[in-house]
């Protein structure tokens, strides 16, 4: 079983940037692939990123190439979305998500962090 964390959302004015943290706990980073997700008010959630370190593999969806940035840290077994330049459209729930390598369904959710950018 695994726990995600998430903290760090907030209100930020039109370019500004946030750190969003994810703590995971009950397995290691290396062994899962990792996620971050948000919703809009009235809109599906939908795909921010992946990362996958144990193949080095990370993806970003289109609206956020540039803009956000996926890590870890090991020691401390989270996972930050480093979030720059952020624009009214950004605004979301964003959600922390976990799946084993061997799995492709996201098994593991976080609870969410309401992330606001006002214009």
């Amino acid at each position: 079983q695994v726990q995600l964390v998430e903290s760090g959302g907030g209100l930020v004015q039109a370019g500004g940037s946030l750190r969003l943290s994810c703590a995971a706990s009950g397995r290691t980073l290396s062994s899962l692939v990792m996620g971050w997700f948000r919703q809009a008010p009235g809109k599906e959630r939908e795909f921010v990123v992946t990362a996958a370190w144990s193949s080095g593999t990370t993806n970003y969806a289109d609206s956020v190439k540039g803009r956000f940035t996926i890590s870890r840290d090991n020691p401390k077994n989270t996972v930050y979305l480093q979030m720059n330049s952020l624009k009214p459209e950004d605004t979301a729930v964003y959600y922390c998500t976990a799946r084993p390598l061997s799995s492709g369904l996201w098994d593991y959710w976080g609870q969410g962090t309401q992330v606001t950018v006002s214009s």
